[in-house]
């Protein structure tokens, strides 16, 4: 029996429907840029495996770094004990955040960073006396699969059946420069009616709504907001933590901090399992009691696991390194170039580059996961590229080390299978 057909015997893909979904591709093996079928076939990974791998496929300084571990120390309870990875983590992690983040709290994946920091947000208030219990959220967002991370979300494709389960949630369309007061004025209109707990955002870039950019401006107003009335500001940095667009994290680059940061993804470089969820002094001081009530009583059984954070060091020393630094420049110059050189074809809208993230529209409508996405998909298969488009939108999240004859062979592959 094939892989392919043992596969189909058991298993449940996620984001798929499998009556009409495609054939899975058997991947045996992985290095750096490239994905190998069993048949030995490379495939570009032209969206670093759902942007996680950014320093390539088994970088040799992190399998360095997580073998080195494993002969050490595997897994132990984090709760009542601790060990130095996660606290060297924490430690390196406080360094390079905006400086107002001052605590890490450990969980497992980016949906349930995103959850920590809404029940953060939530005891907050109420610890506090306060009872606040709807949250803000930008259209189209998402923030995740977990149920209060799926409340904040946007994509009803992934929420149609819950929706009459999920907290209470209002949203306000993307800052684009000309719509940012039409924008502040209804976040205002539902700060007066409602008692709103927290404000969460992807800053600078939706990711899974398309590659979505948005104007820092606009934000920056409704985070001053947030400020003014003890709103907290929760910036979604699972897709846009560590470099991807141009500088450590997204927020970086906007000049209202957030209160609370949720990481995943890039964290651990694509090969284990992790995620942080970062907040400021004032909101760990709200927990911080003689009252055990008022402890944050979450906790996953691998959390800061000590192989995760292991990598997890190990991948920020990349992101620091001169090397991937100047990559990520290069590539940023080569996504420039060609938007610039498929601009003027009138298959293509509103092409767009962020940090690394390339990506546009195609003049044509069809549906998220529909026959015409597949076909294209199955297209950039056969020339050795992995893409996923998202719907109508064409988008590359290259790794790091990516080469420029490599991202060129992406482009071309791009021109000629959409016939730009």
């Amino acid at each position: 029996m094939s892989h392919t057909e043992r596969d189909k015997k058991y298993i449940w893909h996620p984001l798929t429907q499998h009556k009409t979904a495609l054939q899975n591709v058997v991947i045996k093996c992985a290095k750096g840029s490239y994905l190998y079928d069993e048949n030995r076939k490379a495939y570009f990974d032209g969206i670093a495996s759902w942007y996680t791998s950014v320093y390539g496929h088994c970088h040799p300084h992190i399998v360095a770094r997580v073998k080195r571990q494993v002969a050490q120390l595997d897994q132990i309870v984090f709760s009542g004990l601790t060990h130095p990875p996660a606290i060297e983590l924490s430690e390196k992690l406080i360094t390079i955040l905006p400086s107002n983040q001052k605590k890490i709290f450990f969980s497992d994946n980016g949906s349930t960073a995103v959850e920590v920091a809404l029940k953060m947000a939530l005891q907050f208030h109420f610890n506090k006396g306060e009872k606040k219990t709807t949250f803000i959220a930008f259209e189209n967002g998402f923030h995740g699969d977990t149920f209060g991370a799926m409340s904040t979300s946007g994509l009803s494709v992934y929420n149609g059946p819950f929706e009459e389960l999920f907290i209470d949630v209002e949203r306000v369309a993307l800052p684009n420069g000309e719509n940012n007061e039409d924008v502040l004025r209804v976040f205002k209109k539902i700060i007066s009616k409602k008692r709103v707990a927290g404000f969460i955002y992807e800053p600078l870039l939706q990711g899974a709504a398309g590659m979505k950019c948005y104007d820092k401006d606009g934000l920056s107003a409704l985070l001053k907001l947030c400020r003014q009335m003890n709103i907290l500001a929760i910036a979604d940095e699972v897709m846009t933590g560590f470099g991807k667009t141009g500088s450590n994290f997204a927020s970086d680059q906007i000049p209202v901090q957030a209160d609370i940061i949720c990481l995943s993804k890039a964290l651990t470089a694509g090969l284990l399992p992790m995620a942080i969820t970062t907040c400021t002094s004032q909101i760990f001081e709200a927990f911080y009691s003689d009252d055990i009530s008022k402890g944050f009583f979450h906790g996953h059984t691998y959390t800061a696991n000590p192989l995760a954070c292991s990598v997890a060091l190990a991948g920020i020393e990349l992101l620091l390194s001169d090397e991937i630094i100047q990559n990520r420049k290069a590539i940023n110059k080569l996504n420039s170039a060609f938007i610039s050189a498929i601009k003027n074809s009138k298959k293509v809208k509103n092409g767009r580059v962020c940090g690394v993230v390339v990506a546009f529209e195609l003049y044509e409508d069809f549906q998220r996961y529909g026959s015409r996405r597949n076909e294209l998909y199955l297209q950039f298969l056969k020339k050795g590229v992995f893409l996923r488009p998202l719907g109508n939108t064409i988008y590359v999240h290259p790794p790091y080390i990516s080469q420029k004859q490599e991202l060129e062979k992406v482009y071309s592959t791009i021109i000629e299978v959409c016939g730009l």
